[in-house]
């Protein structure tokens, strides 16, 4: 492990960092309208406890970026978050053919950046993941800030595509 950088600030996006309410719709019913549903994002309003917590963490953490977002919505993610004034940082997203839940895509990940860095704390809304990163030795900050969504929680366990 390298002594010589800061500690990393792991955060998820939908639900910690972008309201997502107002396109969940597409995700409601038996067809999922995956492409409205990502492409709205871009129109995502910013959690502001969310932001507040990237902020204050910046000051002694390198911020990192961790979504179940696909590949694919990279260019529109990395605008969206220069938008809110959020600090830069690496942004790990999942590859555009991986379906798998989102606490076997994220865990995967925050290990890899275990071995060469310390993960200070990851922060996201969904349960699973969190439960899974505790699990790991991961210290978890849950935000708890939105009301949950089935829709989403099934998208993300089932479909594996957020």
């Amino acid at each position: 492990m390298r002594n010589d950088a800061r500690p990393l600030a792991v955060f998820d996006l939908d639900g910690t960092l972008a309201d997502t309410a107002h396109r969940r719709h597409y995700l409601e019913g038996r067809r999922r309208d995956w492409a409205g549903f990502f492409a709205a994002a871009v129109d995502d309003p910013p959690l502001a406890e969310g932001v507040r917590l990237a902020l204050s963490s910046a000051r002694e953490c390198e911020v990192v970026y961790l979504t179940g977002r696909p590949e694919r919505c990279r260019k529109d993610t990395v605008a969206w978050l220069a938008r809110q004034g959020l600090p830069e940082g690496a942004l790990h997203m999942r590859r555009n053919d991986d379906r798998r839940p989102a606490r076997r895509t994220k865990l995967e990940i925050l290990q890899r950046l275990g071995r060469d860095r310390t993960v200070r704390m990851l922060v996201d809304d969904d349960e699973l993941v969190c439960d899974a990163a505790e699990l790991a030795g991961i210290r978890v900050v849950r935000a708890r800030w939105t009301p949950a969504s089935p829709a989403l929680k099934d998208a993300q366990e089932r479909e594996g595509r957020t």
